[in-house]
C-alpha cells in the first residue's frame, strides 16, 4: 500500500499554493506535516484525500490515480479529519461518530453489529464514550475535536489524514492524542497529521515533512528534517535542544532568527 504525489501543483485562483510536491508515503508510519501558516499543509491533505483536484501532477493510491477510484471506495480507504468539519446540525455524539461508518453501508442502511463495534472502539480510544448522549453543540472545542477524531477512526481505513488534531486540546489530551496516533500507525495504518507543536512532532513522528512557501523544504526522520538550518529558513526561529531522562530528544522554539521586529504589532504585520 502506498499513497503518493508526483510533481503536484495546486493553484487557487491566481495563487500557487503547492509547487512540484513529490512524496511517497508508507503505511504503518506516523508522518508529521509541519510548516508556517499558509504554506499549503491543509491543501496537501485535501489533495491526498481526493477532495481537491490538482492543477498539475497526480495523487496515486497503490499506483492507481486517486481520482480514478470511486468516491465510496476512496472513503473506505482514506479517513479524513479537517478543522471545522462538524455535522452541520445538532445531533448526539454517538450518532456523529457513527457517520464514520457511512462508506461501509448501503444508502439508508442501518448500523449492523460490526458498525456498532467500530464506533465503540473509536469512542473508547478517544475517551469520548462519556459524551455519547450529549448533543454536539454542547461540547467544548477540545471535546468536539476528540469526537471528530473518533468519527475518523470509526472508518477503520488504511489511511488517516488529520488536520491539526491536537490544536484545540489541553496538554494532557494532546499527549493522549499523539500516543493514540502513534498506536494507530504502529497497528498498520498510514497516518499523516498536520502539527504545529514541533516538540511533539519530533517526539512521536517517524517522519517529518516540512513545507515552506508551498514547496517541500525537508523530508525525513525528525532529527534530519528539523535541523537548525531548516527551522531558521522555514519558520524563522532558533531552538533549544535537550533530552528527557529516558534519552528522548526534544526541541523548543526559543527566539526569532534574523532581524527582530521592533514591537509585537510589527511582528504580526510581517507574518500576515
Amino acid at each position: 500500500m502506498s499513497l503518493a504525489t508526483e510533481a503536484l501543483d495546486v493553484r487557487l485562483g491566481a495563487r500557487a499554493v503547492l509547487s512540484n510536491v513529490t512524496l511517497s508515503l508508507e503505511p504503518g508510519k506516523l508522518v508529521g506535516l509541519v510548516g508556517p501558516n499558509g504554506t499549503g499543509k491543509t491543501t496537501l491533505l485535501r489533495a491526498l484525500s481526493g477532495l481537491l483536484v490538482p492543477s498539475q501532477g497526480r495523487v496515486a493510491l497503490d499506483g492507481t490515480p486517486l481520482l480514478d477510484i470511486a468516491r465510496d471506495a476512496r472513503a473506505r480507504r482514506i479517513a479524513v479529519l479537517f478543522q471545522g468539519a462538524g455535522a452541520g446540525w445538532p445531533m448526539r455524539v454517538r450518532d456523529l461518530v457513527a457517520l464514520g461508518r457511512l462508506p461501509h453501508r448501503r444508502a439508508f442502511g442501518r448500523l449492523d453489529a460490526s458498525d456498532h463495534a467500530a464506533v465503540a472502539r473509536a469512542m473508547a480510544r478517544t475517551d469520548t464514550a462519556q459524551f455519547a448522549d450529549r448533543i454536539e453543540p454542547t461540547l467544548s472545542t477540545g471535546e468536539r475535536m476528540r469526537v471528530l477524531l473518533a468519527r475518523a477512526l470509526a472508518v477503520e481505513a488504511e489511511w488517516l489524514l488529520a488536520d491539526e488534531p491536537i490544536t484545540a486540546l489541553d496538554p494532557a489530551h494532546q499527549l493522549d492524542a499523539m500516543v493514540l496516533l502513534r498506536s494507530v500507525a504502529s497497528a498498520g495504518t498510514g497516518v499523516v497529521a498536520v502539527l504545529h507543536d514541533l516538540s511533539l512532532a519530533a517526539r512521536f513522528c517517524d517522519r517529518i515533512v516540512v513545507l515552506g512557501a508551498g514547496r517541500l523544504a525537508a523530508d525525513g526522520p525528525p532529527g534530519a528534517a528539523l535541523t537548525d538550518r531548516v527551522l531558521a529558513d522555514v519558520f524563522g526561529v532558533t531552538v533549544r535542544r535537550g533530552a528527557a531522562p529516558d534519552g528522548t530528544p526534544y526541541i523548543l522554539p526559543w527566539s526569532r532568527s534574523g532581524p527582530q521586529p521592533e514591537d509585537t504589532d510589527a511582528a504580526f504585520s510581517q507574518r500576515s
